[in-house]
């Protein structure tokens, strides 16, 4: 979820492949989701605006939004050459950018967590997300639910949230309880990045809750993006790796897959610093 997008909008067709259900709940009025086009890039909307993640024509299993970019920071914290062993968890799936560039550039086992079923017809329509197969799930549930869901304890490396209603004013889930049952699902060596969005009067009691899940020192924050789009990493189990480690990680990564991982080291900082 970022910025306002370009006008022209179309409604995305409810054809398609549905995710396979799983956990369910009371299920709130759901906004419809539209999408937009303007020069390469083709943009993510419910209902509003607001800009829900995007994709570049031309190469659809990019990353274009530089704040879903910062999502991939988890990188940082293991070899690289190792995603491919991991296993990624998405909650929300947006425009689907995470969830392809985990699974076909990372080439991860990925599970995305979607409550709309029109946001998953959309990304399989218009935003190339691939059919489910062996390494490629998308589960349709609250992902406040599915996160308890205990065949998760303990398995997932790399937790992506971003949950935004068609309001975007506030995170949909930002509770203590909430990323405490995020860190339940992590291995380990896992990591979880969140992406702040909304009321610049609520981003430090949103990093207080995930300091209070994780512990202080498995906190990392970036500078908020030109859009205010901020990003929060906090580890399972905190490490501090030195700078030398860190920038060879970053350069491995952008010599992979083309992430700005150098840059991300200029605006990425532990919380207790």
């Amino acid at each position: 979820m970022s910025s306002t997008p370009p006008k022209s909008s179309a409604v995305a067709p409810t054809a398609g492949r549905a995710a396979r259900p799983r956990a369910k709940a009371a299920t709130p009025a759901l906004p419809d989701v539209n999408f937009s086009d303007y020069g390469d890039v083709r943009c993510l909307h419910l209902g509003s605006e607001w800009v829900q993640g995007s994709m570049l024509l031309d190469k659809p299993y990019d990353i274009e939004l530089e704040y879903v970019q910062r999502m991939m920071a988890w990188l940082l914290f293991d070899d690289p050459a190792k995603a491919p062993k991991k296993h990624a968890m998405q909650l929300g799936l947006g425009a689907a950018a995470l969830t392809k560039f985990s699974r076909k550039k990372l080439r991860m086992k990925t599970t995305a967590v979607e409550i709309n079923p029109q946001v998953v017809s959309a990304c399989r329509f218009w935003f190339k997300l691939p059919p489910d197969d062996s390494k490629l799930l998308v589960v349709l549930a609250d992902a406040g639910v599915e996160v308890r869901n205990p065949v998760w304890a303990g398995d997932v490396d790399a937790l992506q949230v971003d949950l935004y209603d068609h309001e975007a004013a506030a995170p949909v889930l930002d509770s203590f309880d909430f990323y405490q049952d995020c860190r339940n699902t992590l291995t380990e060596g896992g990591c979880m990045t969140v992406n702040l969005f909304g009321s610049r009067n609520q981003y430090p009691d949103s990093v207080e809750e995930i300091a209070a899940a994780f512990g202080r020192d498995a906190v990392w924050l970036f500078k908020p993006t030109k859009e205010l789009n901020t990003v929060v990493l906090a580890q399972r189990t905190p490490s501090r790796p030195d700078r030398a480690t860190l920038e060879a990680r970053a350069a491995d990564i952008e010599a992979r897959w083309g992430l700005p991982a150098k840059k991300w080291l200029k605006v990425f900082k532990p919380l207790e610093e």
